[in-house]
């Protein structure tokens, strides 16, 4: 299918049908955001418990929304949301954004499977945390129109996006994204496809050095998160944002990083065997707080 040129943005505002592959937390959050600034979203998810569940989880987190003082009709918000098992749904979608977890594989399939069904004006995102851009952009036909929308989690409550650049993209897409993210009411920044682009490869740094610390005594979590807190004026602490990222998208990230930077990403011992121990932060109530 042929490409068609990318128009500037005219304004700061977000496609008026957006498509979003996967719907657990972060796919779910992505689909509430472009909801909220207007867009019609379609969700789809791989089978029909799945779709139930995203849908219960967008659907409450609208009603979220509208609790904290968003101006909206909640009813009217939710008859903007379709969800679907076959990507087939996504054939009228301006966006859509990849969301399935943070595989090699898994995000090469569903990138093949999403450009399989959009016209030849549509655009490709990955939320990849990790990924390079380049390795995920050889899966497709146009890749001149896929880009990087790294959101953080919880998507609601973040006020930054990352926007992840490869040499195949085309020049106008950066700007175009960034206006959607503007649209969003978050605050794009632009980085180029490097391994962990900025905000993991800073954040997964300081995690695994935290875990470090306590892998060797140095202080508590609560103590070491409170230095962080306190002292650099962080919201949270690398310990308590690790629970809520989850210790296994950590372990994942990090060994995506060892991969490409070297020894200064290797996992410690400590997070890989909480892992296997299957506590793996808010999903389950335990890593290094017990909040179950």
């Amino acid at each position: 299918m042929t490409s068609t040129p990318i128009p500037a943005p005219a304004s700061d505002t977000v496609p008026s049908r957006v498509g979003v592959l996967g719907g657990g937390r972060m796919g779910g959050g992505i689909a509430h955001a472009f909801i909220l600034a207007g867009a019609y979203v379609v969700v789809v998810e791989r089978d029909v418990a799945s779709a139930d569940a995203a849908r219960e989880r967008i659907e409450a987190s609208i009603d979220a929304s509208i609790a904290r003082g968003f101006e909206g009709d909640a009813a009217q918000l939710k008859q903007a949301l379709t969800v679907a098992i076959d990507v087939t749904a996504f054939g009228a979608c301006r966006l859509v954004i990849e969301a399935v977890p943070e595989s090699l594989d898994l995000k090469l399939d569903a990138l093949t499977a999403i450009e399989q069904q959009l016209p030849g004006d549509g655009v490709i995102a990955s939320n990849t945390s990790s990924i390079p851009l380049s390795q995920l952009a050889e899966a497709l036909d146009r890749p001149e129109r896929f880009i990087g929308l790294h959101f953080f989690n919880p998507v609601p409550a973040s006020s930054l996006i990352e926007v992840v650049v490869c040499e195949l993209t085309d020049p106008a897409l950066p700007e175009v994204a960034a206006s959607w993210v503007r649209a969003l009411g978050k605050t794009p920044i632009t980085v180029a496809d490097a391994p962990g682009f900025a905000s993991s490869r800073l954040g997964v740094a300081i995690a695994l050095e935290a875990i470090r610390m306590v892998e060797q005594g140095v202080a508590s979590p609560q103590d070491i998160d409170l230095a962080m807190e306190l002292g650099y004026r962080h919201p949270t602490g690398p310990l308590k944002t690790t629970y809520i990222v989850g210790l296994d998208g950590r372990l994942g990230i990090a060994e995506q990083l060892e991969r490409d930077l070297g020894s200064n990403f290797t996992p410690p011992q400590l997070l890989r065997d909480m892992v296997a121990e299957g506590k793996l932060g808010r999903k389950s109530g335990q890593g290094f707080y017990d909040w179950s």
